[in-house]
């Protein structure tokens, strides 16, 4: 069994491998202030209700965007596991080749589903993360990782709202059937969600543009991330939705640099 997890932002998801499919998945809220007792207490509880054993955890991959819950989470890794992770990070095997100023730069997260992208559908793509923020990426069909963009995620901007106005409420985000609104709420919702289809589409277009002259083909575009399939379904842009793709690329990464 492999051990993949991805630390967030707001969520920490962790995935179980084993004999070429998953078993297991779970998602826990990230929080800098637990100990790594304290994630470990939890993380056995999630095994524990799965009837996995944690003895029979082969190795571990750890991707993150939180630099300050490695401490916790790496010790926690260490005690129950008894394993030292690979961290994905400068130095580490990718099969992509990273165009940025900096290559340091890049999230651990951007990374992780650009060499998923890139191994899985061999094809030039864009990939959109709806996550705490939202980040675009462009990979060509050659694997050259070109760089992309990130904007506020869905829930960020829907927060800002709330705390910077003094009359708007906090919403849940839902398509409402019409743009033209008779209700503040359904307002709210109209504005944030087909704003940010909109404000999709349109990085998308460009991106493409750029794109033409580094790639042989159209780029496919992929989305993931927690509210990928409510966006998704609002646009024709997106050509697939893979909830598994930062999973996926975390695995991949892992059998390069298991050795």
């Amino acid at each position: 069994m492999i051990l993949l997890v991805d630390v967030g932002n707001t969520n920490i998801v962790l995935g179980i491998h084993d004999k070429d499919k998953y078993i297991a998945g779970w998602r826990i809220s990230t929080d800098s202030k637990k100990t790594s007792d304290e994630y470990g207490i939890q993380v056995s509880q999630l095994f524990h209700q799965f009837g996995l054993d944690m003895k029979k955890v082969e190795g571990i991959i750890v991707s993150s965007v939180v630099p300050n819950i490695m401490h916790s989470l790496e010790n926690m890794i260490k005690k129950c596991f008894n394993k030292e992770p690979i961290i994905v990070g400068p130095g580490i095997k990718t099969g992509i080749n990273i165009k940025y100023d900096n290559p340091k730069e890049v999230g651990a997260d951007r990374i992780v589903n650009a060499v998923a992208a890139f191994e899985i559908y061999k094809k030039p793509n864009i990939v959109i993360d709806f996550g705490t923020a939202t980040t675009f990426c462009g990979i060509t069909e050659k694997g050259d990782y070109l760089g992309g963009c990130i904007v506020p995620g869905i829930k960020i901007s829907a927060d800002a709202l709330f705390e910077r106005a003094a009359k708007l409420p906090r919403i849940e985000l839902e398509i409402p059937e019409t743009v033209i609104c008779k209700n503040t709420i359904k307002s709210m919702q109209a504005g944030i969600l087909f704003g940010y289809i909109g404000q999709v589409e349109y990085i998308v277009k460009k991106m493409k543009e750029e794109m033409k002259r580094k790639c042989k083909a159209d780029p496919i575009v992929i989305a993931t991330g927690g509210l990928a399939n409510l966006i998704a379904k609002e646009t024709d842009v997106i050509d697939i939705v893979n909830g598994d793709l930062t999973l996926e690329g975390l695995r991949i990464i892992y059998n390069k640099n298991k050795e």
